[in-house]
């Protein structure tokens, strides 16, 4: 039996799982096949949960559908045992994503990833393929850099965070996707139609595709500030979208403001450089019936006058309850 094991064993090392400096790593893979093929396992439902949870991590009696792997430095993703909703990963020091680890919990619906040392090439392509109930993806504050514009041959072999791009496209339930605190230079492309909110901010986009927002129809909440946007940059109707509730665009380089939708309800346009007040910029026609529905405009830290306000503003943005200029 222990020369069964030892030969296990150094046959997943030859499939590179052992040359990672990872404690745990090979105990894991070990325990999730054993599980699966012993015959001597307790029928018990309760036993059967608490032997399901990888070693690495903590998996409650009280919240069976959880299992909590969070700051411990980890530096690999352990098998997700089929039960789980809820994939609890952050702060470790999590560097790559192997093929498989999701692919038995196809009810998880939020995976939090954040605060870890994932690279690009390092996520294999097919890794949220089975998941397709996920509702929440958290992979801010990363090491990722560049999501780049969809592949054209499905034949071509892919490198980088194309293999991102490649498992996002097929996420058709996800609504959230945080990706702050990274190093991308454009924006993801071709995300699920079904998104909510997109969390970019603290990366270094300078353009906006044309139509870029127009393709994600349910998309309430974007936050880009802490880039490097310009006016070249972004399409003159690039933020002109009914669905868009919160707009965060401060901390750029904006020397005008955008247009927006007049359904759009809270604006941050904060420490831009920003000169002039453009009241178009929310009302086309400035009448009693047409009136933006901002709620929170905040353009201080830009170099615009109080006076530089029109006397239509009161009229346009009669809802507004804060104006900070």
């Amino acid at each position: 039996m222990k020369l069964i094991l030892f030969l296990t064993v150094a046959g997943f090392c030859g499939h590179a799982l052992c040359q990672q400096d990872d404690t745990y790593f090979w105990m894991s893979y070990l325990r999730s096949y054993w599980l699966g093929y012993s015959r001597f396992a307790d029928p018990s439902p309760q036993r059967a949960q608490g032997r399901d949870c990888p070693l690495e991590c903590e998996c409650p009696p009280n919240f069976p559908i959880a299992m909590y792997c969070d700051s411990r430095k980890l530096k690999h993703v352990p098998f997700v045992p089929s039960r789980m909703k809820y994939a609890y990963l952050q702060n470790n020091r999590i560097t790559f994503i192997q093929e498989g680890v999701f692919d038995n919990a196809t009810g998880l619906v939020w995976i939090m990833l954040h605060r870890n040392q994932l690279t690009d090439e390092k996520i294999g392509e097919n890794v949220f393929a089975k998941i397709i109930n996920l509702e929440r993806l958290y992979l801010d504050q990363n090491n990722l850099t560049v999501i780049p514009s969809p592949f054209q041959d499905p034949t071509n072999a892919f490198e980088g965070m194309e293999n991102l791009t490649r498992s996002l496209k097929g996420l058709q339930s996800l609504t959230l996707l945080d990706l702050s605190n990274n190093y991308l230079k454009k924006l993801p492309e071709q995300l699920p139609g079904q998104l909510h909110q997109l969390y970019l901010e603290f990366n270094s986009i300078n353009t906006i595709p044309n139509e870029y927002f127009r393709k994600l129809p349910k998309l309430q909440f974007a936050r880009l500030s802490n880039n490097n946007l310009t006016d070249e940059g972004v399409p003159s109707n690039a933020f002109n979208v009914s669905s868009l509730i919160e707009l965060d665009l401060s901390y750029n380089k904006l020397q005008k403001i955008p247009p927006v939708n007049s359904n759009l309800e809270n604006l941050y346009l904060h420490a831009n450089q920003i000169k002039e007040f453009s009241l178009g910029s929310f009302c086309k026609v400035v009448d009693i019936m047409n009136f933006s529905r901002l709620r929170v405009l905040r353009l201080d830290g830009n170099s615009i006058p109080l006076s530089a306000l029109p006397p239509e503003t009161a009229l346009c943005l009669r809802l507004a309850a804060v104006i900070d200029l």
